[in-house]
């Protein structure tokens, strides 16, 4: 591997790093956001939904953007709108303003994604330049941003440290992240795909019943990272009375199972095959999920958490690797699914919160635990292996 490939890989790792480490530092400190805001549990969602609609812009624009310009300044974008989303979310519960909050969130949104798109479809690209398996170790590094920035916010909560100056010292982190990274990103990846008939062929990817059903695993798996994301925290104080700290402790637990899940999965998959990988995995997050939502013991609940963590670990990024192989067009079938995840893991926690204001964070988990128990069913669908010694490194992405 030359130094620009393997430069490039190391952005790519920080890349994915960045927008876990920016996630898990505002989740950790929900709960004393929401009441320096004084927010409900139903405002909270409405305030979440600025993410929804960032997220939801972000990504319809995502696909034709590289398609038309490339993966590099697509992702540059999408990395300085998340920059600038943390500056504002400082500014907001420094004054306690829900607008600017919410506009803050939005702009997170916006490049969250936007961004996270065109850097899976650049992570594939390398993957297939490379002949090895690098998607479950690049959602890994997202997984050890959440683990870095969840351990940093349970020390600033343990600490007292005003939420404002703790995103304000993140967005510094993310400013250095973000120069260092983008440099490496090489112009053009995803743009000559796109030229060879990319967005003729896209709308005829609706009619692929085995994309569809790769599609639906990945939106199962995403809305239960998604959820824990956004609402472990709460769910744990206020459905299971913890306090703040050892909420942010549970969520440092599931974001550490997670990690754990995505830098095993190379030697998992290899192992055991992308279908009994898929499966358990979906099997697990409903065993924790159930857990979660039926114990009355908060020790169990939070140690629940860790099979909800491991089950939704590999789902996103084996899915992605098996939607490229289902068809010509790699780039668009890949665009597409990440479009469906990352829509169900920004846009259906938001919903959460309003079924929660009506019957409780702990019910509305029970949406989650149904998409999940459909994806094990449905764990076949990423068995795209081919017959060619070039799928190899494909066969554990």
């Amino acid at each position: 591997m030359d130094l620009a490939t393997r430069r490039r890989r190391q952005a790519l790792f920080l890349l994915f790093f960045l927008p876990g480490i920016a996630l898990s530092s505002w989740v950790t400190r929900t709960p004393d956001i929401r009441d320096r805001l004084e927010a409900s549990t139903g405002e909270m969602g409405w305030i979440l939904f600025g993410l929804s609609l960032g997220s939801m812009a972000g990504i319809l624009c995502s696909g034709r953007l590289t398609s038309r310009f490339g993966t590099r300044p697509v992702i540059a974008v999408g990395t300085a709108l998340l920059v600038a989303a943390l500056a504002m979310l400082s500014g907001g519960t420094l004054l306690s303003s829900v607008p600017l909050v919410v506009a803050g969130l939005f702009t997170f949104g916006m490049g969250v994604g936007a961004g996270e798109v065109a850097v899976n479809v650049d992570a594939t690209d390398i993957e297939r330049a490379t002949g090895r398996t690098t998607m479950p170790m690049l959602h890994g590094c997202f997984s050890l941003g959440t683990v870095a920035g969840a351990g940093a916010g349970i020390a600033a909560t343990a600490a007292r440290l005003p939420v404002h100056w703790h995103l304000a010292a993140v967005t510094v982190i993310a400013v250095v992240l973000m120069l260092y990274a983008v440099r490496a990103i090489p112009a053009g990846t995803g743009r000559a795909a796109a030229q060879d008939g990319g967005p003729r062929e896209r709308p005829k990817l609706w009619k692929d019943a085995k994309l569809l059903m790769i599609g639906a695993i990945v939106l199962a798996m995403a809305l239960a990272e998604g959820a824990a994301n956004d609402w472990l925290p709460l769910l744990m104080v206020d459905g299971h009375g913890v306090d703040a700290a050892s909420g942010s402790l549970v969520y440092t637990g599931f974001a550490a199972a997670m990690t754990i899940g995505r830098f095993c999965g190379t030697y998992v998959l290899d192992r055991f095959g992308r279908t009994l990988v898929v499966r358990a995995s979906a099997v697990s997050g409903a065993v924790g999920l159930l857990l979660v939502i039926f114990s009355d013991s908060a020790v169990l609940a939070g140690a629940a958490v860790l099979f909800w963590g491991l089950g939704a670990s590999l789902g996103f990024p084996v899915a992605l690797s098996a939607a490229g192989e289902t068809g010509p067009d790699e780039t668009a079938r890949v665009s597409l699914v990440a479009t469906i995840g990352y829509v169900a893991f920004l846009v259906g926690p938001p919903g959460l919160g309003f079924l929660g204001d009506h019957w409780g964070l702990r019910p509305a988990m029970l949406v989650v635990l149904a998409f999940v128990a459909c994806a094990a069913f449905l764990a076949s669908a990423v068995d795209t292996r081919r017959t060619t010694p070039a799928a190899v490194g494909g066969e554990a992405s």
